[in-house]
């Protein structure tokens, strides 16, 4: 995995961070730079090497080889995790004349919207963030009220009538509130029409089905083209819900869904 000419790079590990990068460079000439291979403390048989791809050597290796065969440039390509062993390397590789670069392997974490920034110029990589703050907040607040305002306004018949069926077709409300979780975990009322004949919004909540008997004949029609939603079009304009976003599930499902699903609470970060 090398190129005729040009710097001479190695990388001190091997994973899928470290492989891409290699190929970014040997794929771009205009770069001059030439992988001699890469460093890793694992053999070639754990790493599942691809077959273009060279081990050199063992981590503790790096800087002797550096100045044996006067290597140019040095990618540190080691998870976050081993950050002491980034740091022993740094001080070996003073004594060398390559530029250093420090790529962190950050995806072995289960990240969910990883992503480098600065703050007041230092540089940091937000793990798991919401995205809405500031003026990108500002942005998709304007677009979700005018969107909202939009429909409320032009979809009026269709809510109208939509209403009128729910009424007549069973006894109850005709819009039901829910306790769901939005942004940032915080508990908000959810409207729906109603397309059962029971508004359940206890500590236990069973999950319908098709043929769940407690569903309505004009709520079954509701809930096949999802027309017993848009009463959330009126959360959208407060504030509560946003129109793209993950789904927000009952308080009383929330739990369950925490068990099972892992990083399931970081969804409320991005609801708003």
């Amino acid at each position: 995995m090398s190129a005729v000419g040009g710097r001479k790079v190695i990388f001190a590990g091997y994973n899928s961070s470290s492989v891409a990068l290699a190929r970014t460079l040997e794929g771009n000439p205009a770069l001059r730079l030439q992988v001699e291979g890469f460093f890793d403390d694992r053999g070639s048989d754990r790493l599942h090497m691809e077959a273009d791809t060279r081990l050199v050597g063992r981590l503790s290796e790096v800087c002797a080889f550096a100045k044996e065969h006067n290597i140019d440039v040095i990618f540190i390509a080691l998870p976050v995790r081993h950050i002491k062993r980034v740091l022993d390397l740094l001080d070996d590789l003073r004594d060398t004349t390559a530029s250093i670069y420090y790529g962190p392997h950050i995806f072995v974490f289960d990240l969910i919207q990883a992503r480098s920034s600065e703050l007041n110029g230092i540089p940091v990589v937000a793990m798991c963030e919401t995205p809405f703050h500031g003026y990108r907040g500002l942005i998709k607040r304007l677009i979700d009220i005018g969107a909202s305002v939009s429909f409320l306004v032009l979809g009026s018949p269709l809510l109208l009538l939509i209403a009128l069926a729910v009424k007549l077709s069973s006894p109850g409300p005709v819009v039901f509130g829910q306790r769901r979780y939005g942004l940032d975990g915080h508990e908000i009322i959810v409207y729906k029409f109603r397309t059962m004949t029971v508004t359940e919004d206890g500590e236990q909540i069973r999950q319908a089905s098709c043929t769940d008997s407690q569903i309505t004949p004009v709520g079954g029609f509701l809930r096949r083209y999802s027309l017993d939603e848009l009463p959330q079009f009126i959360n959208v304009l407060q504030g509560r819900m946003s129109l793209v976003g993950p789904r927000p599930h009952a308080v009383a499902h929330n739990e369950p869904y925490r068990a099972l699903i892992k990083g399931y609470y970081h969804e409320h970060f991005s609801y708003f």
